[in-house]
């Protein structure tokens, strides 16, 4: 059977917090695709949510996953990218609400903010909620419309 890649990135203040990730993605059946940092050498966070970022949007990968501090800036950094549904999630309510009326597709985390044992129940849960389609689909059509015209210049 096939592992499916995840990209995954952090800056020092989620690294802590995405090595315990990488563990539980592995044993769900994921290969996560470190896209740094690696050490816990203060680093800008912007550097690594574009890396995973784009990983997403260019189709390299399905999904991702962004820590850094309180997951405030790599939000503001993956929701640049074209196609990128990029949500912060503190609890397993929103984890849920974000694949199930958003499809997510990188979900970021506050390595600073959020418990270790909650992040992974979050990620578990981030994994295995299917987009409930319906009317969040012409909702998320019209993000892609919004976004269309913006990188169109219109």
């Amino acid at each position: 059977m096939p592992v499916t890649p995840i990209a995954i990135g952090s800056d020092h203040a989620g690294l802590e917090l995405k090595e315990h990730l990488k563990e539980l993605l592995r044993s769900l059946g994921f290969e996560p695709v470190d896209y740094g940092t690696k050490d816990d050498c203060s680093v800008d966070y912007p550097d690594f949510g574009e890396k995973v970022s784009y990983a997403v949007s260019s189709g390299e990968v399905s999904r991702g996953i962004l820590i850094c501090g309180t997951g405030l800036g790599m939000s503001i950094v993956a929701n640049k990218f074209p196609g990128v549904r990029a949500t912060l999630c503190h609890d397993e309510y929103t984890a849920r609400m974000s694949r199930e009326h958003n499809d997510s597709n990188i979900l970021v985390l506050g390595g600073r903010v959020i418990e270790k044992d909650r992040a992974i129940s979050i990620v578990k849960i981030w994994l295995e909620t299917p987009f409930e389609g319906g009317r969040h689909s012409r909702r998320l059509e019209k993000i892609k419309i919004i976004e269309q015209r913006l990188l169109n210049g219109s």
